[in-house]
């Protein structure tokens, strides 16, 4: 897989491109997936821009801890009972989005991520 050419993402965050935000703090938001793989499925996303977890360093330890917390408080506004997190590190592993992501899927996720 390869990078898009551009980061989409960034057009959400700036309010450009419209979506139906689930959740947002200063530093997190969270919105549907264009491309669904469950009947859930949801990306999380830092608001400053980070390509990859390959660029991450300790500084973003918190900032990651906000990405699952987030997690947490939508399952429970949507009252999910389970569901699976996931995050693809560079184009290698399947990254497309030159963005740091987490999938946050329902249990009934398909297993092509």
């Amino acid at each position: 897989m390869t990078f898009l050419p551009t980061n989409p993402f960034l057009g959400i965050i700036t309010g450009k491109t419209p979506t139906k935000v689930v959740y947002e703090t200063d530093t997190v938001m969270a919105f549907y997936d264009i491309a669904p793989q469950a009947k859930t499925h949801i990306l999380i996303i830092p608001k400053r821009e980070l390509v990859t977890a390959k660029d991450m360093t300790a500084d973003d330890a918190q900032l990651m801890g906000e990405l699952i917390l987030a997690s947490k408080v939508i399952a429970e506004e949507l009252g999910l009972e389970g569901y699976k997190l996931h995050m693809n590190v560079g184009e290698a592993g399947g990254q497309v989005v030159p963005h740091v992501h987490l999938h946050m899927l329902s249990s009934d996720y398909a297993s092509s991520l």
